[in-house]
């Protein structure tokens, strides 16, 4: 049940993200905009975002074009090289991590365990410098809410860019006194007052325990009201519920932590 996604770090990233792409069943939408003065909580109006394709802001033609155009645009040369030659990274007993301790770091675990065949082994895990943050802003456009969807580039990714949320960071990326780099939106997911924005989603979910040790991302999903800048920079896009699961049905197009949010999305 989806309810079980408002406690911190109870379902796992492989079941959230199972869950991000199950359908939401077969809706007659004339029937349902009948009851549409029925549908009176973001939640429920959540359930037009998935059926009404009439009123997207974008076509679906205007996304992937935007898409393809962005990554024409990217540059990405990924090469592997020795990791002796890795610059600012230090290894020591325990772990390579990065000279400042920032980022993440490699570890070794032996792992002990008495309820399976293989009670005993050990293993590398990425431990991550801290906690990170993830977060959809929501807008009603044209009367159906909307997610500002954000055009990721990593250097892991499969296909240069992938969906991301609006905004995604390490919190070691914002800190007073430590920012890196810019995060737009970041302001509206920290202080949602400030900006008449209302949190509709916050929780902590964790990251795959088989790979990551300990890592886990707190989970927003914000709305924004109608005084909010329609108009972004090139990297988003504002996309329909609708038009964010139809991607899903494609390889490598929307990121883990995108689905992560929508796995919570839920209509009452």
């Amino acid at each position: 049940r989806k309810e079980l996604l408002q406690y911190d770090n109870l379902i796992n990233m492989d079941t959230r993200t199972v869950i991000s792409g199950i359908p939401y069943g077969d809706f007659n939408t004339l029937n349902l905009l009948k009851h549409k003065d029925e549908l009176i909580s973001f939640n429920s109006e959540l359930l037009l975002s998935e059926l009404d394709s009439k009123n997207a802001l974008h076509s679906m033609e205007h996304i992937i074009s935007w898409i393809t155009r962005l990554k024409s645009f990217a540059e990405l040369e990924v090469e592997k090289i020795s990791l002796n030659k890795i610059k600012d990274w230090v290894k020591d007993d325990f772990s390579i991590h990065h000279k400042e301790y920032k980022y993440f770091s490699v570890v070794a675990v032996k792992v002990e365990i008495g309820n399976r065949e293989v009670k005993s082994w050990t293993q590398p895990l990425v431990k991550s410098a801290q906690e990170g943050i993830i977060a959809f802003l929501c807008k009603k456009i044209n009367g159906v809410y909307h997610f500002l969807v954000q055009a990721k580039l990593e250097s892991g990714n499969f296909d240069i860019i992938e969906l991301a949320p609006t905004v995604q960071c390490l919190t070691g990326n914002y800190r007073k006194g430590q920012n890196e780099y810019e995060v737009e939106f970041l302001d509206v997911v920290l202080n949602p007052e400030k900006f008449n924005a209302k949190v509709h989603y916050n929780s902590m979910q964790s990251e795959e325990g088989g790979r990551f040790y300990q890592e886990q991302n707190q989970n927003m999903i914000l709305e924004v009201d109608a005084n909010f800048n329609t108009e972004v920079s090139e990297k988003y896009c504002w996309m329909t519920l609708s038009q964010l699961k139809d991607f899903i049905k494609f390889n490598n197009y929307l990121n883990i932590q995108s689905r992560s949010l929508l796995s919570a999305v839920r209509f009452k």
